[in-house]
């Protein structure tokens, strides 16, 4: 099935052009509804994904309002650092070899993908990663040489972890999903991606 975005977009600047006189609360409400009435659960890609939370709410704010306070920025991070999770275990760095898969690989939360099957992380759209890969994107920091520039220690891996389990516990309204706090990705797959960044052995650290 293939959309037209063109002509969704007319429509629903039309919708909201129409009720540009009303209040902002009725707006909002309407385009709720629009928007719940023109999509369904199909594989993947469920109708929760149509409900913003607190951050994403903020974070959507007109920039006419001007950016967001400090104060909501600082709350907004630890509020998000609250939700990390992290291994039980201890151990955060697992196969670099399955997280090379992992970081390779777009499948996961469209609507034509088998839900029976892992997500992938697709790091590769916004990142470098490994020196043999052409095709990356930059909408993100290059990652090569991500281990050995910042070395294997608790703290770094730490960090690293929590920033792929969710991204706006360090910087709010980040553009990075939030690959743990959303369940893109599993435990074991974010710790596969760190191994993927970290070991020496890793195409990451060539």
């Amino acid at each position: 099935m293939k959309f037209n975005y063109v002509l969704i977009g007319s429509a629903i600047t039309a919708s909201l052009a129409g009720c540009a006189l009303l209040p902002h609360s009725d707006q909002e409400r309407q385009f709720n509804q629009m928007m719940h009435e023109s999509f369904a659960s199909r594989g993947q890609a469920g109708m929760d994904r149509l409900t913003q939370d607190a951050v994403q709410k903020a974070c959507s704010r007109s920039p006419s309002d001007g950016p967001l306070p400090a104060a909501q920025i600082a709350a907004m991070e630890k509020s998000q650092m609250a939700t990390v999770i992290y291994p039980v275990d201890g151990v955060m760095t697992g196969n670099w070899r399955e997280g090379e898969k992992i970081a390779q690989s777009g499948f996961g939360k469209q609507y034509s993908d088998d839900p029976a099957l892992p997500s992938g992380g697709n790091c590769y759209a916004c990142h470098q990663m490994a020196k043999s890969e052409i095709a990356f994107g930059t909408l993100g920091p290059s990652l090569y040489n991500y281990g050995k520039i910042r070395g294997q220690s608790p703290e770094i891996i730490r960090y690293t972890y929590a920033k792929i389990f969710n991204s706006q516990a360090y910087a709010a309204c980040s553009i990075m999903p939030r690959f743990g706090h959303n369940a893109i990705l599993t435990e074991q797959q974010i710790k596969d991606v760190l191994g993927f960044l970290f070991d020496p052995q890793s195409p990451v650290n060539q």
